[in-house]
């Protein structure tokens, strides 16, 4: 997956909204409409992509992260 400059996800959501928006409102012609819903679809496939790319970076470096480790005695106090 290519690197996406920052805000790139919030900024086709925002898209996205507002071609739901306008797709909800029913005023569109229809030729428009399918334009718009090619789009939304194109749109929500590259969110869902941003997306698992977001979580497998997150799974990472869950990943990498070591557990704490339990004290050898578990009544000492640590003071």
């Amino acid at each position: 997956m290519a690197e996406q400059k920052p805000g790139a996800f919030e900024q086709k959501v925002a898209e996205l909204e507002s071609i739901v928006k306008q797709l909800e409102k029913g005023d569109v012609e229809l030729d428009r409409a399918v334009e718009l819903f090619k789009r939304g679809k194109t749109l929500a496939a590259e969110c869902e992509e941003l997306l698992k790319g977001a979580q497998a970076q997150i799974d990472r470096a869950m990943e990498q992260t070591p557990a704490p480790q339990e004290p050898a005695d578990s009544e000492e106090i640590p003071f």
